[in-house]
């Protein structure tokens, strides 16, 4: 997250915890994926503090080098699969699910495309000021990041749940501002948007505006 590893502590820890909130009143395997994107998000913070520390010599080298690798391995490996799958097992439209599952195949190949250039190396990392930069020497990274877009930002723009929907578009914003402004600090500062957005997933799962029809069902047995 932009600022300070600080920050990222924080906000990992405030993230995560309304996270794992959500998942106490998440029911049933397709809520409690998509109450998950909170947990992730939030463990995602933290990962990065310890990157933040490593590149500033406050933990050993090692440690912050294997912390620079799981963050990017849940940006780039995880999350172009893990947001559009986790969407489709909530989205009740049958039409709208089978193109969230096209979305998470593309997801699929993007992330094949991100762990390859990854592992072939080198990826470097540091601070930008007041973000991570972080590089991996990806060509064609203008395709690659559309693709990314289309898979994460496409299938919450596709789901029937408002929350979600707005989730999506918010984030949809944050990716032109951040590709416009800003190329080598968007895995950071993308990451730290989604993650601080996620937080009306959480809400929403905690007050039942997420998932109504729940609510109305329970509505109706307690007056039924």
């Amino acid at each position: 997250m932009c600022l300070s590893a600080e920050v990222d502590l924080v906000a990992g820890l405030v993230i995560g915890a309304a996270g794992i909130d959500a998942l106490r009143h998440a029911e049933g395997r397709k809520e409690v994926a998509v109450a998950a994107f909170p947990v992730l998000l939030g463990a995602h913070q933290l990962i990065e503090a310890v990157a933040w520390w490593g590149l500033e010599g406050r933990v050993a080298a090692a440690a912050g080098e294997i912390a620079v690798w799981i963050y990017l391995l849940i940006a780039f490996g995880v999350l172009p699969v893990f947001v559009p799958t986790a969407v489709a097992l909530l989205e009740p439209d049958l039409s709208r699910k089978r193109a969230m599952r096209h979305l998470a195949v593309m997801g699929g190949a993007v992330s094949l495309v991100l762990v390859s250039t990854m592992i072939r190396g080198p990826v470097e990392a540091a601070v930008g000021g007041r973000y991570i930069a972080y590089e991996i020497g990806l060509n064609h990274g203008g395709w690659v990041v559309a693709a990314y877009a289309a898979a994460t930002c496409g299938a919450l723009l596709m789901s029937s749940h408002q929350i979600i929907l707005r989730f999506g578009l918010f984030n949809v914003v944050a990716v032109g501002v951040l590709t416009w402004l800003n190329t080598s600090g968007f895995a950071s500062l993308w990451c730290a948007w989604a993650a601080i957005a996620s937080l009306g997933i959480a809400f929403g799962l905690r007050s039942g505006a997420l998932v109504p029809e729940r609510s109305n069902a329970l509505d109706r047995a307690v007056t039924g």
